[in-house]
């Protein structure tokens, strides 16, 4: 094209495929000025308007607003610097999107209530820093103020669900309970309640066994294969019953260092055979779902059971 060639909003409407309403708002705006104009007034433009408008429908269709596509026009801003901050946008909206998507999936399956509806819509859209701050809360409000362990306090409170940005429908429903659980108030009294009796036993080092992830990890195992056990029919008293009493009782005294002996067996037996809150362990199985963590569900029969075998040793 010959650059000192002129050409009318027509002619620039049918090189570029720009409409002719559009190239005008663009002029208008200063975004792509008229070089010239004929004696009648129309406008009259160059070839370099034919790239400018090129790369202006190019940004625009990235997203980019009036005053971007002018700073880059005035070399104050690059395309790539543009395109990046473009690009983070985006992101953002399809994380926002996909979460969308888990809710409404996760409101077919569940069918629930127009206000609860609500509500899951709210929780799922929280950032990760709200979600953080509502597990925080929840801590505060059941450990606060006690002397308790900890190692074992800073464990629990480490534990912060991390929804992915594509998260599944299950992920979604996971975090939706979850959250309504640590704002249940008759679930946060039970879990302080527990935190008293610990701190309770504060002085005596030898009965708060777990205090880490680490310490806990071989009594997962361990109520995994009592579940596996239970499933097959073996009962407390039977000879894989008492397998199983020998190596919590070793366990027990190990992580204590105390002697193995019938009374802190016995301990064992009423630590494991006392009241259970399952809604605790449902928290966990929780955050597992959400943080795709291996399950370690935990219920009220595979303690009792374990507790009944310890029993049986005495």
């Amino acid at each position: 094209m010959d650059d000192a060639q002129r050409y009318t909003i027509g002619e620039l409407s049918r090189r570029t495929g720009l409409s002719v309403k559009t190239i005008r708002f663009y002029s208008d705006r200063g975004i792509v000025p008229p070089l010239d104009r004929t004696h009648a007034g129309y406008r009259l433009y160059d070839v370099a308007a034919i790239a400018r408008l090129e790369l202006v429908r190019t940004l625009r269709e990235l997203g980019a607003g009036l005053d971007e596509v002018r700073r880059v026009l005035a070399d104050e801003t690059s395309v790539g610097r543009l395109a990046e901050a473009q690009l983070a946008l985006v992101e953002d909206q399809l994380r926002l999107l996909r979460t969308r998507r888990a809710v409404l999936r996760a409101v077919v399956r569940l069918n629930r209530p127009t206000e609860e509806v609500k509500l899951m819509h709210k929780l799922a859209n929280l950032s990760d820093e709200e979600r953080n701050r509502l597990i925080d809360e929840f801590w505060d409000e059941t450990i606060g103020g006690l002397d308790v362990d900890q190692r074992f306090a800073a464990w629990m409170r480490s534990a912060k669900p991390e929804l992915p940005d594509d998260p599944s429908t299950e992920q979604v429903e996971a975090w939706i309970e979850l959250a309504e659980l640590a704002g249940d108030t008759g679930f946060r009294a039970a879990v302080r309640r527990l935190w008293e009796q610990q701190a309770a036993q504060q002085g005596d080092a030898e009965t708060v066994p777990v205090r880490t992830q680490e310490d806990a990890a071989p009594w997962w195992a361990l109520l995994d294969e009592v579940r596996h056990a239970d499933e097959a029919g073996h009962v407390p008293e039977s000879g894989r019953g008492r397998e199983l009493a020998e190596r919590a009782a070793e366990l027990w005294s190990r992580q204590r260092g105390a002697a193995d002996d019938p009374t802190a067996r016995t301990e064992l037996a009423d630590h494991f055979g006392g009241p259970y809150d399952e809604r605790m362990s449902r928290y966990w199985e929780l955050l597992a779902i959400i943080n795709d963590w291996p399950p370690h569900p935990t219920t009220e029969r595979q303690t009792h059971w374990l507790a009944a075998a310890v029993r049986a040793t005495l």
